[in-house]
């Protein structure tokens, strides 16, 4: 935390010297304004992969976006308001809401997320779905070009972000360890380790 402070002050202190007449209440600060979500670093990567996944002229990153600016810390939305999500994602005209509904059918189809049916219809609610873990199953089975997964590792890696490392060679996410798992632990009997034994060496 004070390494963190450290660098946000050489920061500032920097950015007052490039634009010494700038103030703060002229920017976009997270910690005075409102309206903000969390939005992981690397997302403008993932959001490309996504794309290449979707396939030439089906980019689904902007969708994905949208509907991740409306999530809360339960990762699960209702899709009640369509033509406004299809609209905030880029969509516009007759064929918007449809070609919203496309978008949002092929990211559960790669796994990003499921959907659920309910009061509107087969397309109701949306949980969201780690997106390091299914982008790393795409490139085990060989959808996922090389460049950009290792551009991935690499941001990954930059950032502290370690979810790839959930995903064995098999593509198979790694269990986390149980509470069970942990007593156990805690049952297994400590061996103390034995005093080694004196040589007596006799007079001759």
């Amino acid at each position: 935390m004070a390494k963190t402070r450290s660098i946000l002050a050489r920061q500032l202190e920097a950015r007052s010297k490039i634009w010494p007449d700038v103030n703060n209440h002229m920017l976009w600060d997270r910690t005075e304004r409102d309206g903000f979500s969390t939005v992981p670093r690397a997302m403008p990567l993932i959001m490309n992969i996504m794309d290449g996944l979707s396939g030439k002229g089906f980019p689904v990153g902007q969708t994905y976006l949208e509907m991740w600016c409306r999530l809360y810390d339960e990762l699960f939305i209702t899709l009640n308001r369509p033509e406004e999500m299809a609209f905030y994602a880029g969509f516009t005209g007759q064929r918007a809401v449809r070609t919203w509904r496309d978008r949002v059918k092929r990211l559960a189809e790669l796994g990003f997320i499921d959907l659920k049916s309910g009061p509107l219809g087969e397309m109701s609610y949306a949980i969201f779905f780690n997106p390091y873990h299914v982008i790393k199953k795409a490139y085990i089975s060989g959808k996922v070009a090389e460049d950009k997964f290792r551009a991935l590792v690499i941001r990954a890696n930059e950032i502290g972000a370690f979810d790839l490392d959930d995903i064995d060679d098999s593509g198979n996410l790694i269990p986390l360890p149980s509470d069970d798992d942990d007593e156990e632990e805690e049952k297994k009997p400590v061996l103390k380790k034995q005093p080694r034994r004196k040589k007596i060496v006799k007079a001759a």
